[in-house]
């Protein structure tokens, strides 16, 4: 109900609420890249969020997940962390093309420092505002993008991979971090959840991390299915948890 006032405070017109979704096309050193900008129409600049897809790359779900953000009224943008013509047909391409990254953790920054250099070159965001959040392989790549010293108010990692080879640059993160994570979670585990949580304490950084009971993997992508046995499953209670919490970080961090 707080919605529509918050809307044409920012100069967006509630009335109209349409979402724009446009296809943007950059570069990082030779590699095309092809990301998705989402956007309200507003008569002012929005804050911008940098949104990491999971390891299947820009699909319908990535862009489904930054219109859910883009309705808060934020301008949203799905980096491509792979390449125009490279985007992943099989969970095994996947698996192949998001653990090339990993092992290169340097191209994995410079992939997703070319998404955030794109987002703030659009004219409906306030470049001063602006965030970042990733799903599964994309939680990584957020949090490594905020360890990489890049000036964020916050970063946020949903069901991600919180392993870093490089702890000690936590130190460079500018802005407020949230993880929100399955506590039954085979891939995200508590274990790694630990050691994130030394390598926050010691690098002084604002953090917040959540856990949801019986809750595994992927608990906000409906195509995760339902079967928590199988390591991955979807969870509307903690889907509707998640984006609560998220909602409110991004009002406070930006």
């Amino acid at each position: 109900m707080f919605l529509a006032p918050l809307l044409l405070a920012a100069g967006i017109s509630a009335s109209s609420h349409d979402i724009k979704v446009q296809t943007v096309s950059y570069h990082q050193d030779t590699t095309a890249l092809e990301g998705q900008l989402v956007s309200l129409k507003s008569k002012a600049k929005l804050p911008g969020v940098l949104l990491m897809p999971d390891w299947m790359g820009v699909t319908p779900q990535a862009l489904a997940y930054a219109k859910r953000v883009s309705d808060w009224g934020y301008v949203v943008f799905v980096a491509d962390l792979y390449g125009k013509d490279a985007q992943p047909k099989t969970s095994q391409d996947a698996g192949k093309l998001a653990g090339a990254l990993k092992n290169n953790i340097p191209l994995l920054r410079e992939r997703a420092a070319a998404a955030l250099a794109e987002l703030k070159k659009q004219a409906g965001v306030d470049t001063t505002r602006i965030a970042t959040m990733g799903f599964c392989f994309g939680g990584e790549a957020a949090l490594e993008l905020a360890r990489s010293g890049v000036d964020l108010k916050g970063v946020a990692s949903i069901h991600g991979n919180l392993n870093t080879p490089l702890p000690q640059d936590s130190k460079n993160i500018k802005g407020k971090v949230l993880v929100l994570q399955g506590a039954e979670d085979p891939y995200a585990t508590q274990a790694q959840a630990l050691t994130f949580m030394d390598e926050m304490r010691q690098a002084g950084t604002d953090w917040q991390l959540v856990f949801y009971g019986g809750v595994v993997h992927a608990f906000t992508n409906p195509g995760a299915g339902n079967d928590p046995k199988q390591g991955v499953a979807y969870n509307a209670k903690a889907d509707r948890r998640a984006f609560a919490v998220l909602k409110d970080f991004f009002q406070e961090a930006l």
